[in-house]
């Protein structure tokens, strides 16, 4: 069981390093869409039109916060690196972890809960 439970870790981890990092509006790709800012939004799911998300956020935080909300993706529109705390269940089993944002990051793509946002003042 223990083995099993180290897999599904590592494909968790897994997919989150390997998903690319969104990139900034300059890029064209897609933008913050409507998160304001200076502000750290998530979404609960997925939608991403080329000007980025306009479904409303599940987390729109300019401060350090704490709670749980489901996550799907997320937009870091400040200048500073937030550091996300995140758990993921699966099986009945609870993963967490944490993701270094850098400004104009944006990642995930896989349901979560964050359940933590602080600002580092270190380098990703």
């Amino acid at each position: 069981m223990h083995w099993k439970s180290v897999a599904v870790a590592a494909s968790v981890a897994g997919v989150l390093a390997t998903v690319p990092a969104a990139p900034a509006a300059a890029s064209g790709v897609w933008g913050p869409g409507n998160c304001p800012q200076g502000a750290f939004c998530a979404w609960p799911n997925w939608d991403h039109p080329a000007e980025g998300p306009t479904a409303p956020p599940s987390l729109v935080t300019t401060t350090e916060w704490s709670g749980s909300v489901p996550v799907f993706n997320y937009y870091n529109h400040t200048s500073r690196n937030a550091e996300i705390t995140w758990s993921y269940t699966y099986l009945g089993q609870i993963y967490t972890g944490t993701e270094c944002a850098r400004p104009g990051d944006g990642n995930f793509y896989v349901p979560l809960y964050v359940t933590k946002v602080t600002w580092q003042p270190r380098t990703c």
